[in-house]
C-alpha cells in the first residue's frame, strides 16, 4: 500500500474505492475520534496566559479505529486527509492527524464538492494543507457551546427541573418559538367585512371602491359599513369601466443550499429535516447508478449558491437537447446567495451527473431517494431555464358609487415550469368592451376576523434561522431535533409548540443571561466565527471575553435566582410528618411530594397510587454486602444495591447469555449484555479487556485478516461482518 485516504463515513469510503487502483486505501474515521469528554467540562484556563486549552480525548469506541488508523499510517507512503469541506471537516481532519501521531500541516488535504472519479483525481493532483483557521474556528464554536452547555444547563437543572439544558444556537431558537407563541396568546382580534359580487351571471368580482374611497381588506370594519355598501350597490348599474392586460415574467429559481432544500423537502414532500439531511447524504455518499456506485448529488451541508461552469454547461445542453432553444437563454444564470456570512467558496446542491436523469434514477434509488433526488434534479435544471410568462387580466365594473374589480390570469409559456410543475389552472375572463352595460346578478357580505401569527412549522423556523443568521447549514435540522428530545417543543399537526416548561426557562434566560438568548447576539457571534476562519480574528480573545463575564453570571446566579421549581400545594397533609403536600415536575412527568423534602422522602403519583416500591431479593450485594432488590427503569427491570446511594452497585436482573466463541482479543469469554443503547456482545475480562461488539460474534474468521466475524439480521438477509476489516459475506 503506497497511499491511505482518510475519510468519514464507510460509504463515502466504499465510493471511493471503485475509482482508485491497489496504489490507494481508503479508510473511514466514523466521524469525529477525538473530541471533548462527555463526563468532564473538559476546558482548563492556562496560568500564564488566560487561555481556555480543550482536553480533547479518544472516545472508548474510536480505540479501534484509531488503532486502526495508526497502523495503516505506518505502512503508507503518504497520508492524505479527506474530510468534508466545511469547518466540521476540517476540524475532523485535524484531529484525525492528532490521534495518528502525525502533525496536522504535513498532512495533504484533498477536498471535493462531489463524490465522482474526475472530481476526486482532481482533488488528488490538488492537495493543500489543513487551514488551522478554520480549524481554530471550530474548536471555538464547541468550546463556546461546551462552556455553555455545561455551566448553564445544571443551573437551569438546579432552578427549575432536572434534565434541562441549554445552548448558544439552542436557547436562542426556542426563545423565537416562544415569542411567537407570546404573539399569539396576546394578539387579540380584528372584525373586518368583505363583499364580492356576480356579474353576467358567471364573472366574480371584489368590490374596488365606494365613493371614491379604494377598498382595502381592513377597510369595512362594521356589518352596518357592509350593510350599506351592498344596499348601495343593489340600486345602481354598471358599466365596463377599464379592461388591463399585463404581461409579466416569473423569476427562475435559484438552485438549492440546505436550509431551502429542507424547506421544499417539508413543503412538498413532507420530510422531517433530519430526514431530508439523511436521504441526501446517502446520495452524496454514493448509490447505485448505471454508472456504478457514486454520489449523485454535490455536498448538502453549504450555503452558497454557486455553480461549477461545468456543470451549467452541461445543464444547458441537455435542456437544449430535451426542451428546445425557446426553454433555453441567452447567457448562463449566476445566483448570489441573500444568508448571512454565506461561505461562497462552497458549491450549491445539484446533481453530478446531468445524464443520470429521474427517469434512470428511478430504476436505481429507493422510493425517498429518488423523491429527493428529483427535487434536487429538477430545481437545478429550472435555475438554468428561461422564465414562465403569465397575463394577468383585470375587468372594472363601475356604478354610481361602487366599483368592483374582477381578476383572472392565463399561462402564457411555462419555462422552467415545465420540470418543476405549475399547478395553478388559468382563470380566463370573458371578452367584454369598455362602457359595456353590465348586470348585478348577486352580491355577499361576509364577515371576518384578523388572526394571529401562525406557528413556526419546521420549514419556516429554519427559514427564520437563516434570515437572522443564526447557526449554520449544519445545525438546523440538529437544533430542532434536540428542542425535541428536551421537551421544549412539540410537534402538533406539524406546527411547533412550545411546552410550558419552555416558557420558564426563557423567562429565566432573559432575565439573567439576555445574550444566550438574543438573536443578535447569536448572529454576531456567526460573524466572529467567521473572522477567525478568514484570519482575522484571534479565537483565545474570543472565548475569554465570553467566558469570565459569562462564568461571573453563573456565579450570582447560583446565589440570587430564585427557585423557579414548579411546586403547587395539593391542600393535603404528608400522612408520615403532617407537612404540605405539593405537586411537583420531575424528569418523568408530575408527582406529588411532602414540602419537608429531605427530611421527609415521601412521594405518590398524581392518581392517588403509591409509587412502586422496589422488590427485595435473597440476594447479596457483592461489593457491600447488602440485600439486593429490584427496580424498574425505562430499559426493564434490574438488580440494584439497596444501599443506594452509599453503594452503586447494580446488573441485569437475567444471568448474561454467554457465548460460544473466545474473544478475539484475550481468549476470554463473551456475554451477551443490556446497555444505555440496548443489547451489545463484551468480554467478561472488562475493563482489562475491552473488547466489545454491537451485533452477535460467531465461530468464523474473516477470510480477508484472520479476525473473528459476526453475523447481522438484515432485511436483505443475513450477512457475516468482520469486526476489524468490515469485510462483508452473506451468510
Amino acid at each position: 500500500m503506497k497511499n491511505l485516504i482518510i475519510v468519514e463515513s464507510p460509504a463515502k469510503a466504499r465510493t471511493i474505492t471503485n475509482f482508485l487502483g491497489k496504489d490507494y486505501k481508503v479508510i473511514a474515521s466514523k466521524g469525529h475520534i477525538r473530541d471533548l469528554p462527555k463526563s468532564t467540562f473538559g476546558i482548563t484556563i492556562d496560568e500564564d496566559t488566560g487561555d481556555l486549552v480543550p482536553k480533547y480525548s479518544i472516545p472508548r469506541d474510536a480505540n479501534p479505529t484509531v488503532k486502526e488508523l495508526k497502523k495503516l499510517a505506518k505502512e503508507a507512503e503518504t497520508v492524505y486527509i479527506a474530510t468534508d469541506e466545511d469547518r466540521e471537516g476540517e476540524a475532523i481532519g485535524y484531529h484525525i492527524a492528532k490521534a495518528i501521531g502525525k502533525e496536522p500541516t504535513e498532512l495533504p488535504r484533498i477536498v471535493f464538492h462531489e463524490i465522482t472519479k474526475s472530481a476526486i483525481q482532481h482533488a488528488l493532483e490538488n492537495p493543500r494543507k489543513i487551514d488551522m483557521d478554520s480549524v481554530d474556528a471550530q474548536q471555538t464554536r464547541r468550546l463556546l457551546d461546551r462552556i455553555v452547555g455545561y455551566k448553564l444547563s445544571p443551573l437551569l437543572a438546579n432552578k427549575i427541573q432536572k434534565g434541562l439544558s441549554a445552548g448558544r444556537v439552542q436557547s436562542a431558537t426556542l426563545k423565537l418559538v416562544v415569542d411567537r407563541e407570546r404573539e399569539i396568546k396576546a394578539f387579540k382580534p380584528e372584525e373586518y367585512w368583505t363583499i364580492d359580487a356576480l356579474f353576467e351571471k358567471s364573472i366574480d368580482a371584489s368590490i374596488y371602491d365606494y365613493n371614491g374611497l379604494k377598498i382595502d381588506k381592513m377597510t369595512i370594519k362594521t356589518e352596518a359599513d357592509a350593510a350599506e355598501i351592498v344596499a348601495s350597490a343593489k340600486g345602481e348599474s354598471f358599466k365596463v369601466s377599464a379592461i388591463e392586460k399585463t404581461k409579466r415574467k416569473t423569476k427562475t429559481p435559484p438552485p438549492f443550499m440546505t436550509s431551502t432544500l429542507q424547506q421544499a423537502a417539508s413543503t412538498q414532500l413532507g420530510f422531517s429535516p433530519k430526514k431530508t439531511m439523511m436521504v441526501a447524504q446517502k446520495l452524496y455518499e454514493g448509490v447505485k447508478t448505471d454508472q456504478g456506485v457514486m454520489g449523485v448529488i454535490t455536498y448538502m451541508r453549504t450555503d452558497s449558491l454557486n455553480l461549477a461552469k461545468e456543470a451549467v454547461t452541461a445543464a444547458r445542453d441537455y435542456i437544449k437537447a430535451n426542451y428546445g432553444e425557446k426553454y433555453l437563454p441567452s447567457k448562463p444564470k449566476n445566483y448570489a446567495t441573500k444568508s448571512k456570512g454565506a461561505q461562497e467558496a462552497h458549491e450549491a446542491i445539484r446533481p453530478t451527473m446531468i445524464d443520470f436523469d429521474t427517469k434512470k434514477a428511478a430504476d436505481y434509488l429507493s422510493v425517498d431517494e429518488l423523491k429527493l433526488y428529483r427535487l434536487i434534479y429538477n430545481r437545478f435544471l429550472a435555475c438554468q431555464m428561461t422564465e414562465a410568462e403569465l397575463e394577468s387580466q383585470s375587468i372594472f365594473f363601475k356604478g354610481e358609487k361602487s366599483t368592483f374589480k374582477a381578476s383572472g390570469k392565463k399561462l402564457l409559456f411555462d419555462g422552467f415550469y415545465r420540470v418543476t410543475g405549475y399547478s395553478e389552472k388559468d382563470k380566463l375572463l370573458p371578452d367584454l368592451k369598455q362602457g359595456q352595460e353590465v348586470t348585478l346578478d348577486d352580491i355577499n357580505a361576509e364577515q371576518h376576523f384578523t388572526e394571529p401569527p401562525a406557528r413556526y412549522n419546521e420549514a419556516s423556523l429554519i427559514k427564520k434561522l437563516e434570515s437572522l443568521g443564526i447557526g449554520r447549514p449544519s445545525t438546523y435540522a440538529p437544533t430542532i431535533t434536540i428542542l425535541q428530545q428536551r421537551k421544549y417543543i412539540e410537534l402538533i399537526k406539524k406546527r411547533i409548540h412550545p411546552t410550558e416548561i419552555a416558557f420558564t426557562v426563557i423567562e429565566m434566560l432573559e432575565k439573567h443571561f439576555p445574550e444566550i438568548v438574543d438573536s443578535n447576539f447569536t448572529a454576531s457571534m456567526e460573524e466572529t466565527l467567521d473572522k477567525v476562519a478568514s484570519g482575522e480574528e484571534n479565537w483565545q480573545k474570543i472565548l475569554k471575553e465570553f467566558y469570565t463575564p459569562f462564568m461571573q453570571k453563573i456565579e450570582e446566579g447560583k446565589k440570587n435566582i430564585k427557585s423557579l421549581k414548579v411546586a403547587i400545594p395539593t391542600g393535603e397533609n404528608c400522612p408520615k410528618c403532617g407537612s404540605e403536600l405539593l405537586l411537583r415536575k420531575g424528569r418523568y412527568g408530575e408527582f406529588i411530594a411532602c414540602s419537608n423534602f429531605p427530611k421527609c422522602k415521601y412521594t405518590k403519583n398524581t392518581d392517588g397510587t403509591e409509587p412502586e416500591q422496589p422488590e427485595e431479593t435473597d440476594e447479596k450485594c457483592e461489593k457491600c454486602g447488602s440485600p439486593m432488590v429490584i427496580k424498574n427503569s425505562r430499559r426493564g427491570k434490574f438488580l440494584a444495591c439497596s444501599a443506594y446511594p452509599k453503594c452503586k452497585n447494580a446488573k441485569s436482573l437475567e444471568p448474561a447469555k454467554k457465548l460460544d466463541v473466545p474473544c478475539p482479543e484475550c481468549g476470554g469469554e463473551l456475554q451477551e449484555r443490556e446497555g444505555r443503547r440496548g443489547k451489545f456482545f463484551g468480554c467478561v475480562n472488562y475493563p482489562k479487556c475491552k473488547f466489545i461488539a454491537n451485533f452477535e460474534p460467531v465461530d468464523k474468521k474473516c477470510p480477508e485478516c484472520g479476525y473473528l466475524m459476526g453475523i447481522k439480521h438484515l432485511k436483505a438477509g443475513d450477512t457475516y461482518e468482520c469486526f476489524k476489516c468490515k469485510h462483508k459475506e452473506k451468510a
